[in-house]
This record gives structure tokens, sequence and C-alpha cells, in this order.
């Protein structure tokens, strides 16, 4: 089983029943959703669906969306991770490194922590080349987390309307190689 100790966080593998409930509770944030997916909070089946989908990709791709737990106090802070971006076609060859936080973690150092231990995992111990970061143009806090892990801006790109009721997006793309992140 794959886990990361950073010195505040553990990132792991989902526990689906113990994680549910505290990660619902996260998706029902519509602060924390506003710049993920079309905006949407999320219900528990959905969240169920979340998790599911994040430990296919562990199965698929031998990477995924880690839980992040508080080490002084076993709670669940959020998820942080390693995806394939969706709904992207020039991306779907790239792996991204994703992370999303309850609000009440915010502006305590955990999102940059966690991104950092994912990021080293990514280019050291998985041995990618190369990880992408999509952030939307309005999201600053995301972009003040790309900054601390060394990515540079490539490129503003459009994302397409997922579906009828889902506006377009303008993403940044920002990007670190393995040279990039040993120098």
């Amino acid at each position: 089983m794959t886990e990361i100790h950073t010195p505040r966080l553990l990132l792991r593998r989902w526990h689906e029943i113990d994680d549910l409930h505290p990660l619902a509770e996260i998706h029902s944030q519509p602060e924390v959703m506003r710049f993920l997916g079309d905006g949407s909070v999320l219900d528990a089946d959905a969240t169920a669906g979340r998790i599911e989908e994040w430990e296919e990709e562990w199965d698929d791709e031998g990477f995924g969306v880690f839980a992040v737990e508080l080490l002084g106090s076993g709670e669940l802070a959020g998820a942080v991770g390693l995806t394939v971006p969706q709904g992207l076609p020039e991306y779907a060859h790239e792996v991204a490194v994703t992370w999303l936080l309850g609000r009440q973690f915010w502006g305590q150092g955990y999102a940059s922590e966690a991104a950092q231990a994912t990021l080293e995992y990514a280019l050291q111990d998985r041995g990618l080349e190369r990880i992408v970061a999509l952030t939307k143009s309005a999201d600053e806090a995301s972009a003040n987390v790309v900054r601390k892990l060394g990515m540079t801006f490539e490129k503003e790109i459009t994302r397409p309307a997922a579906g009828p009721s889902d506006a377009e997006d303008t993403l940044r793309v920002h990007a670190i190689d393995l040279t990039e992140y040993e120098a």
C-alpha cells in the first residue's frame, strides 16, 4: 500500500467507509468546489463515485489521488494526487497533480506540503518525466501552490463545456519536468 508521510500529513489510499462522510462534507462546501469541474457541490453518492474512480485509477495507472490525513488528529483534510486530465484531448497523455482541501484547512500550508510530496513521488519514485497542473484562471490560492511547487506557466487553454449547464473554462497550464525539479 502506497503511503507518504510529511511532517504534518499522511497521504494514503482511500478507506471507502471511513473516508466517505468526511469527504462528502468537504464536497458539500460551495467555496471548496467552485474551481473544480463545473463548480457544483457533490452529494454522498457522487463522493462515493469519486473515491471509486480514484481507486480505479490507482489500479489502472499505478498512481492516483491520495486521502490527506492530519497526523496529529487523524482527521481527513482532503485529497491530493496524480490524475490523467479528463475532457482535454491534448493533455490525455499527461499526468496532473491535483489537490482539494476542506475550507477549515485552508491557509495552513497543507495543500503545498501535500502537493510537494506528491510531486516528489511522481518524479522520483514513479519515474514520471513531467507533471502538469491545471488551474482555473481565477483560482489564486491554487496559483500560489503552483508557484511554491516551482512549476512554470506554459499557456492558457479553454476547457470545453462538459454539458448543457456547464460553461467553458479558461485554464492555466503549468508544468515541471524532472530536470527542472532536480535543479
